[in-house]
């Protein structure tokens, strides 16, 4: 007999609600893989959680999951892959040109305007301008690219993760300036589909960010089955911002400040000054606040929408699930700033303000550093 949900999540047959809640938090805690898990296991318990949570006691049977995988088999779909394999090593040995090209202008501190590309996948223009900026336009295909000032964008930016090349991998890498695409919520411009973007000094200013999970054939060649593969979107800043729109499905944000609307699905972001404009923290999301630092969540409204497993880390150790922070109206309802030390100092006597706070954290849950 396969095993149920229920014996997944090591509680019994008609558990409670609050049971299987306490049941898969501690479970994610310890086979998330930020923690040292495993991902196969951490993707099976929540699927357990989730299924609980509408009633249903068993978990799909394999061929069930094959009814839903969404891998797509047969020589058309190879086909295409091959095809456009092809196109992106073609974009990226042009992008690998362009930086030869840029590098000459740089050394000659000269100006310029050009195109390369794909005439299949599109072409973009690059211009270094006398303010040494560097202005590109239209849609970054594939290709690594690294430059020494700002950057201003106008259009989006993809990755080809289907390629096993990593020299097609996109990367793109500035060692001082900033790197900013134009009104990209308004136009339209994403980074997406693993995309890496490091500043090294200066900020990120881009549209929506997302990653993608990847449908592959199972390495031992069952028929009809098939594993996911992740391509996370990685944006890098350790001394500036990230400010971006919706960030969701696979995707990592590490800098000195983060500004976001939205976090969504198997989000990590690591910050010293952390800000979420909107509405919604959902799905397998880690924050982890840098000492010394704080957390704000701008939406006012009680229906912040929180995943019962998106978790808040300071970076000693000490985690909170995000849901407690909004029971006890730091999230929503008018929230306000909520420092480094104000949370690692919850359970001791150190804290400045004891009643209140003390008060206003009662009954709250914490968990202790990692070990």
């Amino acid at each position: 007999m396969p095993e149920s949900n229920y014996q997944i999540l090591g509680i019994k047959d008609g558990a409670t609600r609050q049971e299987i809640r306490a049941a898969f938090r501690e479970l994610a805690l310890k086979h998330h893989s930020d923690r040292g898990g495993k991902d196969d296991s951490f993707i099976k318990i929540k699927q357990a959680f989730e299924d609980l949570k509408t009633g249903k006691k068993f978990p799909d049977s394999p061929d069930e999951l094959a009814k839903k995988a969404k891998f797509f088999w047969g020589t058309d779909e190879e086909e295409r892959k091959r095809q456009n394999t092809l196109l992106s090593d073609d974009v990226a040995k042009e992008i690998q040109v362009a930086q030869e090209w840029l590098d000459a202008l740089s050394r000659a501190n000269a100006t310029g305007n050009r195109l390369f590309g794909s005439k299949e996948l599109g072409e973009i223009e690059l211009e270094r301008k006398p303010s040494k900026a560097l202005a590109i336009k239209g849609k970054f295909w594939a290709g690594k690219l690294s430059y020494d000032d700002h950057v201003f964008m106008w259009g989006s930016i993809t990755n080809p993760y289907f390629s096993d090349n990593d020299n097609s991998k996109t990367e793109i890498h500035l060692t001082h300036g900033t790197f900013k695409m134009t009104d990209p919520l308004d136009n339209g411009f994403n980074i997406e589909n693993g995309t890496k973007i490091t500043v090294d000094n200066g900020d990120i200013i881009c549209g929506n960010v997302n990653g993608i999970r990847e449908h592959v054939p199972d390495p031992q060649g069952r028929v009809g089955m098939s594993l996911i593969r992740e391509h996370k979107s990685q944006l890098n800043s350790p001394n500036g911002k990230i400010i971006a729109g919706t960030v969701r499905e696979t995707v990592s944000l590490d800098a000195d400040e983060v500004l976001v609307l939205d976090l969504v699905d198997n989000v990590t972001v690591r910050g010293r000054k952390i800000q979420i404009f909107g509405h919604k923290v959902s799905y397998d999301v880690f924050i982890e606040l840098k000492k010394d630092g704080m957390i704000r969540f701008h939406d006012k409204g009680s229906g912040f929408d929180i995943s019962d497993d998106a978790i808040l880390k300071l970076e000693n150790g000490k985690e909170f699930f995000l849901d407690e922070l909004k029971t006890r109206k730091l999230i929503g309802f008018g929230g306000e700033d909520i420092t480094y030390d104000y949370l690692d100092g919850v359970g001791t006597n150190s804290i400045k303000n004891k009643e209140s706070i003390t008060s206003r954290f009662s009954g709250f849950r914490i968990f202790g550093k990692k070990k």
